[in-house]
């Protein structure tokens, strides 16, 4: 407790020095700061309330003794921040910056978790579980806890307005093989699988779920209490004009949303789909560990086809928007992804389209859709291979062209949560039931019945049940 009580002390008579300091900002960088002759105190007491054998992450080694690393004690805990504010003349809760610092030193390291901000608008409270990770949403208060001096953040000039994520949906999960980085990066990472690949089990319940489109507009670490790793770039964002009450317009700066959203009367039920299909995800991944060929076959092409289903859900910008010059190939994505679930292990080569057009169909339970499926997939086949051997695809009008490659896009969505619904986990192949469907052998039972009792107890958003 003592060297608790010195820690504070020090960190105290550190700020109020920090008022005789020079205020011009190259004097008062954390470089500057660190060669103060009362920053030795500071870093003196953090050694005895939180000795390196302890606390780690703080140390490192200069002149060949361990000590604790001013860039972490400056700029990792934000105490650097609130130095320069001092300096500038700016009024600051000492005795919380002081408590902040202390909480910063003395708690173990957290963990590094994965975030990514997405677009959408979710009640307040939302709190939804996807397997180890969780969608959630936060207020400005609650975001703020999670950085390293919470009452810095309305101070600090050009810091992240917490204030435009509220409501905004975080999924986030701990990393423990993860290590921090904290550079300024952005989102896209090259140094490894684009991250709706690498989070698709947590996004694709939720692209299932609605067919409002789904984005992610940021990924970055989180350490809770020591670093909340979104920067103000990384948050879209556009200007709203308001009335104001003399009769002008007023513009105020908010986050981009997109049409993702969901009521709060909503919640339960995107929690109970939620649940049953990640649920249903997690037993077809698990056979990726047998040893039995068919169900680690089953986990690769069920992966393969939500990496592909989601980045083609990425590069579509809205609902009917996408980049011209991709627009032909969002059709290798899409039937990529149909393709490797409808495919059977046992299939030949010769008439694996038409197998996989009737295979598709055949998820679906009136004749009026399962004629517009085979339609749809034909032509999205069609297209495809006019595509890969270098043929001209056929002129459309843009409008047109968007608006076929929304409807693959809302087909394809089908088909992969109807293949989830009705696939074994053990050593049976969905395909010959579907191909007896196909033929209308053992229809209702194989194929009709478990689509309705899913689609009664837990519907989608969009609830499409033809």
């Amino acid at each position: 407790m003592e060297d608790i009580c010195q820690l504070r002390q020090s960190v105290l008579t550190w700020l109020e020095q920090a008022r005789d300091l020079p205020s011009i900002p190259q004097a008062i960088t954390d470089v500057a700061l660190a060669t103060q002759p009362e920053f030795v105190a500071v870093i003196n007491a953090v050694v005895d309330a939180a000795p390196k054998s302890e606390h780690r992450d703080l140390y490192g080694k200069v002149d060949g003794d361990w000590l604790p690393r001013w860039s972490t004690l400056l700029g990792g805990s934000g105490l650097g921040d609130a130095t320069r504010l001092v300096a500038q003349g700016a009024t600051v809760p000492v005795d919380e910056i002081a408590d902040s610092f202390i909480a910063f030193c003395t708690a173990p390291a957290p963990a590094v978790e994965d975030w990514l901000l997405l677009t959408g608008d979710l009640p307040e409270g939302t709190r939804v579980p996807l397997g180890r990770y969780t969608l959630q949403t936060f207020t400005a208060d609650e975001l703020r806890l999670l950085g390293p001096m919470p009452s810095l953040y309305d101070l600090q000039p050009g810091g992240l307005d917490l204030r435009l994520l509220a409501g905004a949906p975080f999924v986030h999960a701990p990393d423990p093989d993860r290590v921090s980085d904290r550079s300024d990066a952005l989102w896209f990472d090259f140094t490894g699988p684009r991250p709706e690949a690498r989070h698709w089990r947590a996004l694709l319940p939720l692209i299932l779920w609605s067919d409002d489109l789904l984005h992610i507009d940021a990924v970055f670490d989180v350490e809770r209490g020591r670093n909340f790793g979104l920067h103000q770039s990384h948050v879209p964002t556009t200007i709203q004009f308001y009335e104001d009450r003399f009769g002008g317009q007023e513009e105020v700066e908010v986050r981009e949303r997109g049409s993702f959203h969901a009521t709060p009367s909503e919640l339960p039920r995107l929690d109970a789909f939620c649940t049953a299909v990640t649920a249903k995800i997690d037993a077809v991944m698990d056979g990726a560990t047998s040893d039995r060929s068919l169900p680690r076959k089953r986990a690769r092409r069920l992966e393969r086809a939500a990496r592909h289903l989601l980045q083609a859900h990425q590069r579509t910008y809205s609902d009917d928007g996408v980049w011209e010059q991709e627009a032909d190939e969002l059709h290798l994505d899409y039937v990529i992804a149909l393709e490797a679930l409808m495919a059977s292990p046992k299939d030949k080569h010769e008439g694996i389209s038409e197998r996989i057009r009737t295979r598709a169909a055949a998820l679906f339970l009136t004749p009026s859709a399962r004629e517009c499926v085979e339609s749809r997939v034909q032509e999205a086949y069609s297209a495809r291979s006019k595509y890969v051997h270098g043929d001209v695809l056929k002129d459309q009008e843009e409008t047109e062209k968007l608006a076929d490659l929304r409807h693959l896009r809302l087909l394809v969505r089908q088909v992969v949560l109807r293949w989830l619904i009705l696939t074994p986990y053990d050593t049976e192949d969905l395909a010959p039931r579907l191909d007896a469907a196909a033929d209308g052998i053992s229809r209702e039972r194989a194929i009709d019945e478990p689509l309705r009792v899913f689609f009664k107890e837990t519907p989608p958003q969009d609830a499409i049940r033809a």
